[in-house]
């Protein structure tokens, strides 16, 4: 999800809202505040929406690291230009 996009999304979301609800109600204090609660909503579902991508990310990550697990041959070597082996194993991508 790209942060911005969403927010403007959201905006664009709460803007179309308030004037239904302003044209159903005739009321600009019923509208103001069903548009706040919509906008809590909406907040609420983002959250755990990052949440959810956030758990099924670490999820991914263990089953990645679970396999990586498996044990190491005698006959392997160990070192790898002065690295150990299982460090270069890793699932993050290289950033230089």
């Amino acid at each position: 999800m790209f942060a911005p996009r969403v927010f403007i999304s959201m905006l664009g979301t709460l803007v179309v809202f308030a004037i239904a609800t302003y044209f159903l109600t005739n009321s600009l204090w019923t509208t103001l505040i069903e548009t706040a609660a919509c906008a809590v909503l909406l907040q609420v579902g983002y959250f755990l929406g990052v949440l959810y991508l956030v758990w099924k990310e670490q999820k991914a990550s263990d089953a990645l690291s679970g396999e990586d697990k498996a044990p190491v041959s005698s006959q392997e070597d160990t070192k790898v230009g002065g690295l150990s082996a299982p460090n270069l194993k890793r699932s993050e991508p290289f950033k230089p």
